[in-house]
């Protein structure tokens, strides 16, 4: 069976393109969605998820109606293809139920994951120059060394309660235990 999904970003645009386009593509049954593709919560999305079983095709307009992004379109696929259900996207002319269409989703994989090793590789290469020129990244510390030597001596006096020992320094009580951590160590 050919399934539809047709989504819009806003309620006040309009699915009759899209609509069009899928019931003249053969679909049965039109899954639609009135939300922006970043969101994660697309009912109609999980509906079309849920009602597609091995064989289904399910039918897009454009690849950009299906996903968030490259890596959410592919993860998308991988999924409806471990289900055995196919993908048809009609402006794109994109079929995964051929092996061209295959192939062309696989040429979007890897440049998908070349283009996040890329960053990878870049994101390490800046870390390591600032730590280079003596800067780290991360959140200040919330206790100078010479007040975390004085929490470490208040600690081990056992004169104040961990409750009291945050309060005097204004901190939480992960953090305390990470500065006794560190001062053990």
């Amino acid at each position: 069976m050919r399934v539809g999904y047709a989504r819009v970003s806003s309620d006040d645009q309009n699915l009759d393109l899209q609509l069009d386009a899928l019931r003249k593509a053969g679909c049965k049954k039109i899954l639609e969605d009135r939300k922006s593709g970043a969101r994660a919560d697309r009912p109609g999305l999980t509906r079309l998820m849920e009602t597609v079983r091995e064989g289904d095709v399910v039918v897009i307009w454009r690849l950009d109606r299906l996903g968030r992004s490259l890596r959410d379109l592919l993860d998308l696929a991988a999924r409806l293809e471990a289900e055995g259900v196919g993908l048809k996207c009609i402006q794109d002319n994109i079929d995964t139920t051929s092996s061209g269409g295959k192939f062309i989703f696989q040429v979007f994989g890897a440049l998908a994951e070349f283009e996040r090793n890329i960053i990878k590789e870049r994101t390490q290469a800046g870390l390591a120059a600032a730590r280079a020129r003596g800067r780290t990244g991360g959140r200040p510390k919330a206790l100078d060394s010479k007040e975390q030597r004085l929490l470490v001596k208040l600690h081990k006096a056992r004169e104040h309660s961990i409750a009291q020992l945050c309060r005097m320094f204004n901190i939480s009580k992960p953090t305390l235990y990470s500065y006794l951590e560190a001062a053990d160590q």
